[in-house]
């Protein structure tokens, strides 16, 4: 029998709702085996980040050789990189490794509204990371972001800037609607050939703490057990609703708690 296993390179969250803990939370959730490779420390709780400790970026190429050279690694998934040493770092690994899917969440701006990627490592962000993506999973605010536009308003404009994050080099783009508004929130998957809109009703809970840490962690579990792109997007919209869903059966801290990752069993 041959285990999944999927490689979560992110920064850690001190409080256990999102980043590494997260991602780890879920890969277990959905049946895979967690590896991790920590970019950063913070100081982090439900009401915001208070402060972040860099991993030296030869460190994190170590802990990236150190899981390639003995794990058989099914998916990665990016998240946190804080800084463009670390992206320099990571961007080498990955080549000298060549994994076969790399899910890219270009995480800039924590839940709280803190920002966890210096202003300087965004171009980097595009040049160095987005090429070896499979997919990239931006909210709409990162992807404006990327691509230093204004947030897209309609559906026409998040779909054009889709596309033109497709023409950085990944393979696909999963722009997130979490941050829109109306009754359902949508994602569209942009690919070469298409753009598949896939809509759940928007869940009103102020419990959205590593939301997207775990969407993109959720594709790359999918990934790692053999599904394709749209199979393994489709189930981890699905399980992120359902999680997002779950959520007001805890009371973790004061201000935006977790989701529920293991909601399919408590």
């Amino acid at each position: 029998m041959t285990t999944p296993v999927a490689l979560t390179i992110a920064g850690s969250d001190s409080s256990g709702g999102a980043g590494i803990q997260a991602d780890l939370k879920t890969f277990a959730a959905l049946g895979v085996y967690g590896a991790s490779v920590i970019t950063a420390l913070t100081a982090q709780n439900t009401r915001g980040v208070t402060g972040i400790h860099p991993v030296p970026a030869a460190f994190v190429a170590g802990q990236i050789d150190a899981v390639f050279s003995d794990l058989d690694i099914g998916a990665v998934k990016i998240g946190m990189v804080a800084q463009v040493a670390s992206i320099d770092a990571i961007a080498a690994a990955l080549s000298r490794w060549a994994p076969r899917h790399v899910v890219l969440d270009p995480v800039m701006v924590a839940t709280s509204g803190d920002r966890l990627l210096a202003a300087e490592a965004v171009d980097a962000l595009r040049t160095r990371l987005i090429p070896l993506a499979a997919v990239i999973t931006p909210n709409l605010p990162e992807a404006a972001a990327l691509l230093d536009e204004p947030v897209a308003a309609s559906e026409a404009e998040i779909e054009s800037q889709g596309r033109r994050l497709l023409a950085l080099g990944c393979r696909a783009v999963l722009v997130k609607g979490g941050h829109g508004e109306g009754a359902e929130s949508i994602d569209y998957l942009v690919g070469a050939d298409s753009t598949i809109a896939l809509a759940a009703p928007r869940i009103a809970t102020r419990n959205t703490h590593g939301t997207g840490c775990s969407l993109s962690s959720a594709i790359a579990a999918g990934l790692a057990r053999g599904e394709d792109l749209e199979n393994a997007v489709r189930n981890a919209k699905a399980w992120i609703s359902a999680a997002i869903g779950a959520a007001d059966r805890f009371s973790v801290g004061h201000g935006h708690g977790p989701i529920h990752h293991f909601h399919r069993f408590y």
